[in-house]
């Protein structure tokens, strides 16, 4: 289980994450959700130790995460959004290299490294260099290289962008089958349809701030399960409803240039943010 205690971090007179609270339970597959600049990416750092907060906790199993707590540590895994990894290296020497950091025998690490690269279907390119490789492909080469050594919780910032729609529905089904080991996933991204297909959870934060905290199901329903879309001069705007029959009424009123649909995670999101999405 992961305690995140009024956790605060400030840069200056900016405050990136602003007294934040949660809990996100062991094995769970959790999201942070929200706009550019929301403290998502700040909230992972510190979740890896990269920052330090400037007020509040992190608990891991009840034990305070830190840089010098290294049993907690050792629990976690974190890919982050840019490629952390050398051009010139072979997915093979990749992997390798992993291990020797953290004094693996070379025996267990050609064995694991083998499991993760056919579980990740990327066994064919085992000695292709890294600058060959395709985005999706560089992006599993980096869930498999956290994976090698065991974590407990698996930290993702972004694992997704600049992915195509293909390489990304992938992507989704190798991190369903490595929550199903009963790994705790934690979740970033700007992909709103990712986060309702994969998280069981999901905690919608604004300037550093946790805005709401829920089910993608019971979110939708607070919001209204129906929609209506109207295009007017003034742009999209959008109504919401808890009943179909509210919103076929409403639909019957309106304009021409007005249509129905089902409420989205995306739709929450837009509400509680207060502002258009801009996809990165």
């Amino acid at each position: 289980m992961i305690e995140i205690k009024n956790l605060t971090k400030a840069f200056g007179d900016f405050t990136a994450v602003d007294n934040l609270s949660l809990t996100i339970n062991t094995g769970e597959f959790f999201g942070l959700l929200g706009p550019n600049g929301a403290g998502k990416t700040t909230t992972i750092s510190m979740m890896s130790t990269v920052l330090l907060p400037t007020a509040g906790e992190i608990l891991v199993d009840g034990v305070p995460l830190s840089r010098k707590a290294s049993a907690e540590k050792r629990k976690l895994s974190v890919i982050t959004q840019e490629y952390s990894m050398r051009q010139d290296m072979t997915m093979k020497e990749v992997m390798e290299y992993q291990g020797r950091l953290y004094y693996m025998p070379m025996k267990e690490i050609r064995k694991k490294s083998a499991d993760l690269l056919e579980f990740a279907g990327l066994t064919e390119f085992t000695n292709r260099t890294v600058r060959h490789l395709s985005g999706g492909m560089k992006r599993k080469l980096m869930i498999c290289r956290a994976l090698l050594i065991d974590p407990e919780i698996l930290l993702l910032d972004e694992p997704t962008a600049g992915m195509d729609a293909l390489s990304r529905r992938q992507m989704w089904n190798l991190l369903r089958q490595v929550n199903d080991r009963h790994m705790t996933i934690v979740l970033t991204t700007h992909y709103i349809e990712e986060a309702q297909a994969l998280c069981e959870r999901v905690a919608l934060v604004n300037r550093g701030k946790l805005q709401k905290l829920d089910t993608p199901d019971n979110l939708i329903k607070e919001l209204g399960t129906f929609a209506v879309d109207e295009t007017s001069d003034d742009g999209l705007k959008s109504k919401y409803f808890h009943t179909r029959d509210e919103a076929i009424a409403y639909l019957q009123t309106a304009g021409s240039n007005a249509s129905f649909r089902t409420t989205t995670l995306e739709d929450v999101f837009v509400e509680c943010a207060g502002r258009k999405i801009i996809n990165n």
